[in-house]
Order: C-alpha cells, then sequence, then structure tokens
C-alpha cells in the first residue's frame, strides 16, 4: 500500500512537470472558462425575466455551470496523456519497472482533479466579481470545489479507460466531441429545469453532470446541504465505477501487449 501511495505521489509530479513545460495550454484552461462565464452570461443574462425561470441574477445561475461545464471539458481530455505515453513507447517502459500498476491510473485522474480544482477557484473568483456571491460562504465553495473535482476524477477515470481501448487521438476526440456537448446541454448548466421539455428532464436525472450542477448551485446558495452531501455521494459512486472501468482496460492493454 506505501508502495501505492508513493508510486502515486512520483507520477503525479511528473504529469504536474508536465503541464507547467506548457504556458500556453495553462493560459488557455484558465483563460477560456473566464470568455465562456463572461460570453454566456451577457448573451443569456435577460432570460431571468422569463416567467418560472426562478432566479434574479443569470451570472448566479450560470456561474456553478459553467464550474462544472469546464470540470467536463477539461477532465475528459485526460486519455490524450495516456494515447502520447503509448505512442512514445513511455507506457512500455513504465509497466518494465516496479511502478504500481493501479497508481499509473490513479495519479492521471489526480492530475485532473487538481486541474479542475485551480479552474474551479479563478471561475468562482471571476464570477464574484461579475456580480455572482456564495451565499453558501467558505463551506459553500469548498463544496463547489469538491463537486468539480470529483466529476473531474470520474470522466478522467473514463478518458482513461476510452484512450487504452482505442489507442488512437482520433477516436477520442471523436467521443468526447459526440457526448461533451449532449451531457452539457442535458442539465440545468445554463437552463432552468422548470423551463426544460419534460424529456430533458427526464435523461438529467440520470446525468452526473446534472447531479454536480444542481448540488454546486445549491451550494452557493448556502441551502439544501443534505441534497448536496446526497449528489456529492452519488458522483462518488459515479467515480468508482469510472475508476473500475479505466482499471479493467488497463489489464485489457496490458495483457495484449
Amino acid at each position: 500500500m506505501n508502495t501505492y501511495f508513493t508510486d502515486t505521489g512520483y507520477l503525479l509530479l511528473r504529469h504536474l512537470r508536465t503541464t507547467m513545460r506548457i504556458p500556453i495550454w495553462i493560459a488557455v484552461t484558465l483563460i477560456q472558462p473566464v470568455i465562456w462565464l463572461t460570453i454566456y452570461g451577457q448573451l443569456f443574462r435577460r432570460v431571468v425575466e422569463i416567467p418560472g425561470f426562478g432566479a434574479d441574477s443569470y451570472i448566479q445561475f450560470l456561474t456553478p455551470g459553467v464550474v462544472i461545464m469546464t470540470a467536463l471539458f477539461g477532465s475528459a481530455w485526460s486519455g490524450m496523456g495516456i494515447i502520447e505515453d503509448l505512442s512514445e513507447g513511455v507506457m512500455d517502459r513504465m509497466l518494465a519497472t516496479p511502478v504500481n500498476r493501479a497508481a499509473i491510473i490513479s495519479a492521471r485522474v489526480l492530475h485532473a482533479a487538481l486541474t479542475v480544482t485551480v479552474q474551479s477557484v479563478i471561475i468562482l473568483l471571476f464570477g464574484m466579481l461579475l456580480g455572482a456571491r456564495v451565499a453558501g460562504g467558505i463551506p459553500g465553495f469548498l463544496a463547489i470545489l469538491l463537486l468539480g473535482s470529483t466529476l473531474g476524477a470520474g470522466m478522467s477515470a473514463l478518458s482513461n479507460g476510452l484512450a487504452l481501448v482505442t489507442r488512437r487521438e482520433e477516436t477520442l476526440i471523436a467521443v468526447v466531441n459526440f457526448f461533451g456537448l449532449p451531457l452539457t446541454f442535458l442539465s440545468t448548466a445554463f437552463m432552468a429545469a422548470d423551463l426544460m421539455p419534460g424529456w430533458i428532464r427526464t435523461l438529467a436525472r440520470a446525468n452526473p453532470v446534472n447531479w454536480a450542477v444542481i448540488a454546486s448551485r445549491d451550494a452557493m446558495l448556502g441551502r439544501n446541504w443534505g441534497g448536496i452531501a446526497g449528489s456529492a455521494a452519488m458522483l462518488a459512486g459515479f467515480v468508482l465505477a469510472a475508476v473500475w472501468v479505466s482499471t479493467q482496460a488497463f489489464k485489457a492493454y496490458r495483457r495484449s501487449s
């Protein structure tokens, strides 16, 4: 067990160093969510005037949605690193060492979760500059970070599993593009649930992205802490299922290599 934690730490440090060597990637991943928040906040700001929307400020409504959307898209590309390691032979060389096998996946999942956390802090602070308020205080702020990073960890695990199965960048890009936006729009990230068609509300109930959005919005408003805990538990279950899928994909890769 000590080997697992030690190896996870070393591999996580490797991924962080790799990230720091790509300043343009850091700039884009940090600035893009801010642009989304600004553009969407201005484009749809008058939808709060629709009867039944249930919010007075669209920035207040939108900020948690952008946090979760960023967690979704940022972590969904995590598998690209696996594909790069496969194509350059790094993975095969790593498997020839005594490194703990579970740590190889865990380090990438933790890297995605940490990246999402940093992005979420920036989005929340910028949202507050635009007029959003975290009525839940520090507990609400931390709860949003936890929800975003948990969703990011689950999506990262799925992305890594897909990368190990397909081993092609084109396939991963196609799958992320195919599922990314539908998962976002089948949630309350941009629109109140009461104004959605019934079939979208039904699908949204089974959507982990929607669990995270609703719970983050409640945390921001400082309400329904029991519901927030329930959503966090469901997201934790999603992470466990995603990690299991990724682990099985890794075992299949090792058998075939």
